[in-house]
């Protein structure tokens, strides 16, 4: 600067490309009337929007950060809920498992006493069967002995005593040769 108040001293004409001294002087105060209003009121307001625009920034990642924290509780929460239910299921299915198991075991030996149950009042029924068959047949038998010996022997075998003590007299002698003969086949 003092290079162009020496040229201007001296009276020489001035360069075209360097301005006058006198719009140097103005242009130096309004840059500084200008540095100053914006270092006075536009940069506070800057430096206020880009704090608040800052914490805004900062309490956004610690809310971030917090809901991170909480997405990671919970998940480790539900994965916990979910290895329970699993460990819970496989308990149910175990307990079902041994609940049908012993229902089938019970249902078996249920059926077996049935069986047996039914088996046995068969046998029964077989046993009462022959016994009332054997009696109808040896009262059947006793009659035709008794009618074939009435007409062998050419009177009437009509007295009860006698017919009774007949009857059993044939059909002892019967079941013996019977009896008999099943030996003899067994026997050779």
């Amino acid at each position: 600067m003092s290079a162009l108040i020496n040229i201007a001293a001296a009276g020489e004409p001035m360069p075209p490309l360097l301005p006058h001294p006198d719009e140097l002087i103005i242009g130096t105060i309004a840059f500084a009337i200008v540095f100053f209003f914006l270092a006075k009121k536009l940069l506070p307001n800057i430096n206020k929007t880009l704090e608040e625009r800052r914490e805004a920034i900062e309490g956004g990642i610690e809310k971030a950060d917090a809901a991170k924290t909480e997405a990671e509780s919970v998940l480790e929460q539900y994965k916990a809920q979910l290895a329970e239910a699993r460990h819970e299921a496989a308990r149910l299915r175990q307990e079902a498992t041994e609940q049908g198991a012993t229902i089938v075991q019970e249902m078996r030996s249920e059926g077996r006493r049935q069986r047996e149950e039914v088996i046995a009042a068969g046998h029964a029924q077989v046993e009462a069967d022959r016994k009332a068959a054997a009696a109808a047949l040896r009262q059947d038998v006793g009659k035709l002995a008794t009618d074939l010996a009435s007409r062998l022997v050419g009177e009437s075998l009509e007295d009860s005593a006698r017919q009774s003590r007949t009857i059993d007299r044939f059909l002892d002698e019967l079941e013996a040769g019977a009896t008999n003969t099943v030996k003899a086949e067994v026997s050779r």
